[in-house]
């Protein structure tokens, strides 16, 4: 059985037993190389990334405005004037 740290290539996939162990390892891998692949009975399971890459995922690209503007929607006349009408009587 070969682990991530008796192979000399840059695989950023570790097997769950191991990442366990050595999580500190996986925590600095993921800072300094980028997103660490967590394996699961040999299929990819889950992954570790930075706080910093977590928000770039996150956070939107685009302010709320451009996204109005580039709905489309944008040029479409809405009615917006509010009903004059009275409210109903309800019986309590």
């Amino acid at each position: 059985m070969t682990t991530r740290t008796q192979t000399k290539t840059k695989d950023p996939s570790w097997q769950l037993q191991e990442a366990k162990s050595r999580l500190s390892q996986v925590v600095d891998h993921a800072l300094r190389e980028g997103p660490q692949t967590i394996t699961l009975h040999g299929k990819p399971a889950v992954v570790v990334v930075s706080f910093e890459e977590f928000q770039n995922l996150i956070r939107p690209h685009t302010s709320l405005r451009e996204f109005f503007r580039q709905s489309p929607l944008y040029d479409t006349d809405l009615d917006l004037e509010r009903s004059k009408d009275l409210a109903r009587e309800v019986l309590l």
